[in-house]
């Protein structure tokens, strides 16, 4: 069978889909992943086949700050929104559906496996007659921005030709690599699911020395805010926070950050601008995070505790579900100092009740469908 999957081209929007075209191209599927140009060096280090489509979400912003007549991050919040509004439900979803049409023309997939926030991938899809699968990335979380993002996008469908309804899931199966217990109430009431466990992905690499086969009787704390929401003063704070325990730190900072703005760190800190996460994770004892959903099934699927610091889009859902469900807690606004980062990461740490539901959580995440059991059904969908 033909397979063609396609994302957003971003770590967090691409990778989770990443463990499933493996496993089909492992059962015997031709698999391509379809793209931003700039992204697909990722895709190929998974050793699948990639194509290029669609723009990057750093070249919609671009057509965005054309139309705003500067840079649309110094806008008040509302107009703001409405800006990643139309970036997410016009540029990009309008970008990839234009792409792919010639994509699909060619290859001719039996079957097409989009991510739920890459609506083009459906919008082609159904236009060119063939059967499509949703893919999350995460959580379907419920917040305003998503809420404006989703009106722009059926909006956009309609120019397709496509009724965008239930949450950009389009009436169709969705593939959907959040445990149940914390997925949205909203998207399970509506949803054609098909559970997948979150195995996670991320480029090959080595973790950094001493790492593996390190004492375990000395706590590691990870802090992370992501490839794409690095702050220095949050982290120069946590950081602070973390350093004053009795544990070692490992920090990610990501691409956005330098290194040498955070200055002088602690002894039992440790910097660095890459991790592969995937494998880092169970290592690790507690995370200390933006709320990005990579690193929050992440820590689920380890049954770690977690210290939500969420900065934006979805992150502060994130952040909630995982306060409801027992497993974290999380530090917004004023609230972020050193001194509460010190304080809550300790609680977290020490917490039976935290470190049972988190147990728990991971129970729940083993028990879902192995990439390779999902892969088995896909021809069910074509």
């Amino acid at each position: 069978m033909r397979l063609i999957f396609t994302a957003l081209g971003g770590y967090g929007h691409s990778f989770p889909l990443i463990p499933l075209a493996v496993a089909a191209r492992d059962a015997g599927h031709d698999v391509s992943f379809a793209t931003a140009q700039d992204f697909l060096p990722n895709i190929e280090k998974a050793g699948i086949t990639s194509v290029a489509a669609g723009i990057t979400m750093s070249e919609a912003f671009t057509e965005a700050a054309k139309e705003v007549g500067g840079d649309p991050t110094q806008l008040p919040q509302e107009e703001l929104f409405k800006v990643i509004g139309r970036v997410f439900g016009e540029f990009l979803p309008r970008a990839f559906a234009t792409g792919l049409g010639p994509v699909f023309a060619e290859h001719r997939p039996d079957l097409v496996i989009y991510e739920t926030v890459n609506a083009g991938g459906a919008y082609a899809a159904k236009q060119a007659g063939i059967p499509c699968v949703g893919h999350t990335f995460g959580r379907m979380a419920e917040f305003d921005l998503g809420e404006e993002i989703r009106a722009r996008a059926r909006a956009t469908a309609a120019e397709f030709g496509v009724e965008d309804d239930l949450q950009g899931s389009f009436g169709d199966h969705v593939v959907d690599i959040c445990p149940k217990s914390v997925q949205s109430q909203e998207f399970l009431a509506v949803a054609k699911r098909i559970p997948l466990r979150p195995v996670g992905w991320t480029v090959p690499g080595d973790l950094p020395a001493g790492i593996e086969g390190r004492d375990r009787s000395r706590p590691l704390a990870y802090l992370t805010l992501g490839t794409a929401f690095g702050n220095t003063d949050v982290l120069v704070k946590a950081i602070t926070g973390l350093a004053a325990l009795d544990l070692d730190v490992l920090v990610a900072t990501g691409p956005s950050v330098d290194l040498a703005s955070l200055g002088e760190v602690p002894s039992n800190v440790r910097l660095e601008a890459w991790v592969p996460q995937s494998e880092l994770l169970p290592h690790v004892d507690v995370v200390v995070h933006h709320g990005g959903s990579g690193t929050t099934m992440g820590a689920f699927g380890a049954g770690l505790p977690q210290l939500f610091l969420p900065q934006g889009a979805d992150q502060f859902a994130n952040a909630e579900a995982a306060l409801a469900a027992g497993v974290a807690d999380q530090l917004v606004g004023d609230a972020l100092t050193a001194e509460a980062v010190t304080e809550k990461t300790r609680a977290l740490m020490t917490d039976t009740a935290v470190r049972d539901a988190a147990r728990a959580l991971a129970e729940e995440i083993a028990a879902m469908p192995s990439p390779a059991e999902v892969a088995a059904t896909l021809p069910d969908y074509a």
